[in-house]
């Protein structure tokens, strides 16, 4: 069973503004994956960053709703933490943010894809990592999921 890391943007997705194409087709992958891990063909990976990134939610709702999701879906595996923080410095001196940085290196961790919504995290992503880090619709079409 593959294991996917999604970050909290792409968890968080459906709350976007959904009039934008972009969005509504990332919105649509992120429930096919969504249901492939209900299935039981993915494994959805969490590490404490997601919890602390859902604390700057400020819609009630959506941060009760992902709570859940998280809760109900969700494998926070045991972590290197002392790894884990050397990876993060690295990163952060390759110019990540510190909450990138935290979120690659549990991925890298646990995870055999890392999926996110944001363009400047997959740029950076594309020649600095030990996962493969994706979209979500193009993870869709590399497990040609419908």
């Amino acid at each position: 069973m593959k294991k996917l890391y999604l970050d909290v943007c792409t968890i968080c997705r459906p709350y976007d503004n959904q009039d934008i194409m972009r969005i509504r087709l990332e919105t649509d992958a992120f429930y096919l994956i969504l249901s492939g891990i209900q299935r039981g063909i993915y494994e959805m990976v969490i590490s404490p960053m997601h919890f602390k990134e859902m604390e700057s939610i400020e819609d009630i709702q959506e941060r009760i709703q992902v709570i859940h999701l998280l809760g109900a879906y969700g494998y926070e595996p045991n972590y290197d933490f002392e790894k884990a923080r050397k990876r993060v410095d690295e990163l952060i001196k390759l110019n990540f943010g510190v909450a990138d940085s935290v979120h690659l290196t549990f991925a890298e961790q646990s995870a055999d894809y890392l999926i996110t919504c944001d363009d400047k995290f997959l740029r950076r992503c594309k020649t600095k990592t030990e996962i493969e880090v994706l979209n979500p619709i193009e993870f869709c079409i590399k497990e040609e999921l419908k």
